[in-house]
Order: C-alpha cells, then structure tokens, then sequence
C-alpha cells in the first residue's frame, strides 16, 4: 500500500515537473522514470558493496569501476572524451554537488551513462534508452525532483511496485494517454481467472505500460511464495517468463521500469510491431492476457501474411486476435479484451476468425463488459473472450456472462460504488460445473456449440440470454375516462368556489 506520506511525495514531484513547464503526463512519467533508474543503480551497487564487506569479498561485475573513468561511446567534445570518474555518476555523489554542477553532471554524464550500460540486468532497461531525451529544464527543477525521489526507498521492490503504480494512476487521472492503461481492477479480474503459473511464457503483444505483466507476477508471488527466490524457476521468472512489445519507445521504458520495479530484472521486451512481418512468434507462449489496440484498419500490405491467413482483413481487433492463436503453444490460454464488434459483426473477416476460434480452437467463455468501464477516454463496449489453442477444436459450449458493474460507476468520473461483479465472475468461471443449470434469464449461462455456429459464430450475449417480460394489465378506457372526468369535476368545482371567494 502507499501510504498518504509517500502519495504526497509523490504529488509533489509530479506538480515540480508542471510548474516547469512539462505538462504531458506521460513525459513526467518518462523523466521520472530516468531519475529512478538512476537511483537504483547506486542503491543497488550500495547494498552489493556493504554485502561485500560482511563476506570480506568483492562485489561481481559493479556497474560504476572504483577509481576509473567512464568515457561516453558517444562523446563529440574534447572534455566529453576526457571522461567523467564512475565515482560523480553514483546518486549520492552528485546530489551534494548543489545544484548548478548537479544538473551539469546529469545531465551531460550520468542520462548518457544510463543509455550505455550493456552488461549485467541493468542493461535489461537500458536497452530501450536509446532514443530517450532528458527534458528536465533547469538545476532548480533537477534539485527538487532529486530531493523528492531521494526519500524513496528503491530498494524495496514491493513499495515501490506500488509507488509506480501510483504515478501511473495519476497519469490516467489526467486524462492523457489513459488508453495506455487498462484499469487495474479489469486486469486482475483476467489474471486471476487465467491464474499463471511460474511456469508459464507469458506474453503482452501490446504491453503499453506492462499492466497484465505486472499483476501476472503479482499473481505469482502471492500464490506461489517460494517460486520468486529459488533456482532456477526464479530465474525463468525475472527473464523468459515475460515477454511483451509495444511500437512505442516511451511505453517500452515505462513498461520495463514497471517490471523492474517489481522484481523482474531482466524481461523480454522489445520495440516490435505485433502485427507486422518482423514478429515471427509462432507456437511458443503458454499464456496470452491483452488489450490490443482498437485503431480500425491499417495498411494490409505490412501485415504478416501467416496473420492474414487466419482473417483477411485490415482491422486490428481481429488481425490481434488472429496473432494470439498464432503465437500460442498448443494447450495454451488466451485472454482478450475485445471491441463488441468482433462479438457480432457480419464481415467474412469477423465471421472467419470467430469460427476458427470456435471449431479449431476452444473457446471457453465471453464476459460482456458494460460501455462504461473504459470511461472516461472510451464509451465502447467491450468483451473478454478466453480460449484454448488446440488446433483440432473441442468447443462443446460456451460460458457466457454478463457483467452489469465493475465496482465503479460508469460515467465519466468512475466513482468507487458497492455493486461489483467481479468477485461473481472469478468465482464463477471457477466452478463451471455449477453453471450448467442455470438458465438464460440469470446473469450467467452456457450456450451449446451447435446454437452459436446456427448462428453464424455470433458471440454476443444478446443473442441467447432470454429476456423475462413481466404482463403489464392497464385500466380499460372507460375506467380512465370515468377517472378523467371526476377529476375534470373537481377542479370547476375548486375553480368557482375561488371565484366567489374573490367577488366577495
């Protein structure tokens, strides 16, 4: 939990970085982002250091060389060439430099510094620094961000975890590139019905800030304690076991940081479009949870063929989900927050790959979302379709479940409100047998597989839920009129007794 004492922190360097004049949530987030990694290299080397003292040791592989000088691979300048001790790019070494040489020192030395480190799980996040430019204006402004985050305890991953989280809330609350971010009670809703193993190959397609990863390895640490710390499942943990890619540099430095931030140290990341012929994912994750994005059509000609051949088409929403059978190991699980219009739409290329999901795959259930859940950056419906790749069909029925709130209001300022489904719907998909009898007027029911293909594949709960008409018995017309008239009688009589009452 953050506490009020670190959310003010918090709020505070957040307004440092508006009073200078940088006012695009995500560049706050992105800046703050360096600054931390910053401070975590130092804290970390810090903690190895004392370590090494106890054990009477050397630290292995430190990323800032005792009593060496670090030359920038990209320095132009004479004095750039000349080089800067590890010792002033260390946080607590610069941050008493005061503020005019600190600013120097990060600026020019230690922001190039962190773009450069290619050795060891530092590198895991420097990798995605390559085009990242440092914006923060002025010492004044640095002096003030540095002292804030220097009260932050970086070498407590959980708090931390948290702390970013934190921000990343803020950065939706301002309502910019909000569509980054899934709303966290969405995603844990999926998660917690996919429930990952540590043995999982999780993948993200379109990871944006790494939400889903994030609260996969949540998951993880909470329901399998040992599995963090231990061999080598902690190892698959903090490296194969997360994968994610974004077309996004700036989302992929978020997203890595987030991760980071949460004890996975060296992810696979990359800067990849999903959809293109550069990702040639095939038959390798055990376990997909995504929010593609729902950006309409694109250029069909930059599509991975092999994609195409599932539906084709230039919608996005679909070409993703064409993507996730794609990638999937046999035996693997998909969860997909969909667009309606996947659900329903009459298009060969919407009717193409709800069929294949269907009769080649297992389609497991479709949890119908209120318009509100996105709000206030989107009003569209939206739908989670969870499947199983097989390759030889086994969809027998379908779970359907009409979620009618999600703890929040649905309009435009999403206030917390007691009704909630979600608690329902984990417990629910959980117990499946306990479905079958229930009927089509509850909140939740199966459909058998022979309908939904009468129906030309069509997934929406609309289509099967049976919608219970309560008789309504109205007053014949003469009891109205006999009503309207005693009415009618009443007010001339209440009108001329006033009358009389005025000439009096």
């Amino acid at each position: 939990m953050v506490t009020g004492e670190i959310k003010n922190k918090i709020d505070q360097i957040w307004d440092t970085f508006f009073v200078a004049g940088i006012t695009n949530p995500i560049t706050v987030l992105e800046q703050m982002t360096y600054i931390f990694f910053m401070k975590m290299l130092d804290d970390k080397q810090l903690q190895e250091e004392e370590n090494a003292r106890d054990w009477d040791s050397e630290v292995q592989n430190p990323t800032f060389l005792e009593g060496q000088l670090w030359v920038n691979p990209d320095a132009v300048s004479d004095e750039e060439k000349a080089g800067v001790p590890y010792e002033n790019l260390r946080w607590h070494v610069f941050k008493n430099f005061g503020a005019e040489n600190m600013f120097k020192i990060v600026r020019q030395s230690v922001f190039e510094f962190i773009k450069h480190i290619g050795t060891g799980e530092e590198s895991a996040y420097s990798r995605y620094m390559k085009s990242a430019i440092f914006l923060i204006p002025n010492a004044r402004t640095l002096a003030k961000v540095i002292d804030g985050v220097d009260a932050l305890d970086m070498n407590n991953r959980d708090a931390m975890g948290d702390v970013y989280e934190y921000i990343l809330g803020k950065m939706a609350a301002s309502g910019t590139n909000g569509q980054f971010r899934t709303p966290r009670h969405i995603i844990r809703m999926i998660v917690e019905m996919m429930e990952p193993t540590p043995q999982d190959y999780i993948c993200d397609p379109a990871m944006g800030s790494a939400g889903f990863l994030v609260e996969a390895v949540k998951y993880i640490k909470e329901n399998y304690e040992t599995a963090m710390y231990v061999g080598e499942e902690a190892h698959h943990i903090k490296t194969s076991m997360i994968n994610g890619y974004d077309t996004d540099q700036t989302m992929l430095r978020i997203g890595a940081m987030n991760l980071l931030l949460h004890d996975i140290t060296a992810p696979e990341l990359a800067w990849r479009d999903s959809l293109s012929e550069q990702n040639d994912d095939q038959s390798c994750y055990t376990l997909i949870m995504a929010n593609p994005p729902f950006a309409g059509s694109l250029d069909k000609g930059n599509v991975n063929k092999n994609i195409l051949a599932y539906a084709n088409t230039s919608k996005t929403e679909l070409l993703f989900l064409a993507q996730f059978v794609r990638s999937l190991e046999l035996g693997g699980r998909c969860a997909s927050i969909v667009p309606d219009g996947v659900l329903f739409g009459t298009s060969k290329a919407h009717v193409a790959i709800r069929k294949e999901i269907v009769e080649h795959q297992q389609l497991k259930a479709v949890i119908s979302m209120p318009s509100g859940v996105f709000k206030p950056y989107a009003g569209v419906s939206t739908a989670v379709l969870i499947f199983t790749k097989t390759n030889c069909g086994g969809t027998d029925k379908v779970w359907f479940y009409d979620m009618k709130a999600d703890g929040f209001s649905l309009d435009d300022k999403r206030s917390e409100i007691k009704d909630n489904d979600i608690p329902d719907i984990v417990n629910r998909f959980h117990n499946l047998k306990a479905e079958e009898s229930r009927s089509r007027k509850e909140q939740s029911f199966f459909v058998p597989v022979e309908e939904i293909r009468n129906n030309d594949y069509d997934l929406s709960i609309n289509k099967y839920k049976e919608i219970e008409r309560e008789k309504v018995v109205y007053d014949s017309v003469e009891t109205i009129l006999a009503r309207l008239d005693k009415s009618e009688t009443e007010y001339v009589k209440g009108y001329s007794e006033l009358y009389k009452m005025l000439e009096e």
